[in-house]
């Protein structure tokens, strides 16, 4: 068995050589779900539409002992989501655990939020997870197989923010969407639960969080810090793994506490 690097990853050794994909596994929490399925023993379907930064992912994670391989997957492309599973199961087996990570975020107040900006968000965060979400239960239930379907929801499916009426949106039917699966596949031994971050420290909205802006809303966070995305990793793995197999249908928040506090 692969030796683990010390990280509390071992009580999820049922993991190792299960095949996995992840969307939107390029770049932000989906890069670091890929980094931490392989690191449990996972071979990982790196999907997305950036396909040299996939392969440049795949190359990291072979040098430090994973399997995997680059899947090329707009989630808006029923064709595509096809054709990534396709391309997945030829180079390492059915898929067993999705990540259904691929998003995208618009800002901007609700009166100015134009057609083209609200579908875009509705058709990648919520349409696209459900395109994914459909394939890989098709393959699972075809296979006989079962599997586990992580949907990753926010907490602004929970509870809402100003600025970001579609983001928002998508989530919440994403959050009801897991419920509605995992209650018809249970049959198929496919679990589908949702995994809602709160607020985490990333590239991409580290300089906002260090405005008065970022920091005002970082106080509103009872733990009064940013997660990191270490802390998403025992969850994460929590719900690939068998440690979970009487769990469906559940929405886990990492939050700090974020969702728990008073209006």
């Amino acid at each position: 068995m692969k030796q683990h690097d010390g990280r509390g990853l071992e009580p999820f050794a049922d993991l190792e050589g299960k095949v996995a994909m992840v969307t939107g596994a390029f770049s932000g929490l989906g890069l670091h779900f890929a980094k931490t399925l392989s690191r449990a023993g996972c071979k990982v379907a790196l999907a997305g539409r950036r396909v040299g930064e996939g392969e440049a992912l795949l190359a990291e994670l072979r040098k430090q002992g994973g399997q995997g391989c680059v899947v090329a997957l707009d989630v808006r492309d029923p064709t595509w989501v096809d054709a990534a599973f396709e391309g997945a199961r030829r180079e390492l087996g059915p898929v067993q655990i999705v990540v259904n990570s691929a998003g995208i975020a618009t800002t901007g107040a609700a009166m100015e939020v134009d057609e083209a900006q609200w579908q875009s968000v509705i058709d990648t965060n919520l349409n696209g997870a459900w395109r994914v979400a459909q394939r890989a239960a098709r393959m699972m239930r075809d296979t006989e197989t079962g599997g586990s379907i992580i949907n990753i929801a926010s907490i602004l499916g929970l509870r809402v923010a100003q600025q970001v009426p579609a983001y928002t949106a998508a989530k919440a039917g994403l959050i009801h969407l897991t419920r509605s699966l995992a209650l018809e596949w249970a049959r198929h031994g496919i679990r589908v639960n949702a995994l809602a971050p709160g607020y985490f420290e990333t590239e991409i909205n580290r300089s906002f969080f260090e405005t008065e802006s970022g920091q005002a809303l970082i106080r509103r966070i009872p733990q009064r810090r940013l997660g990191q995305p270490r802390q998403l990793d025992g969850a994460l793995l929590l719900l690939a793994s068998d440690a979970s197999d009487f769990m469906t249908g559940t929405v886990l928040p990492v939050d700090g506490g974020h969702s728990i506090n008073s209006l």
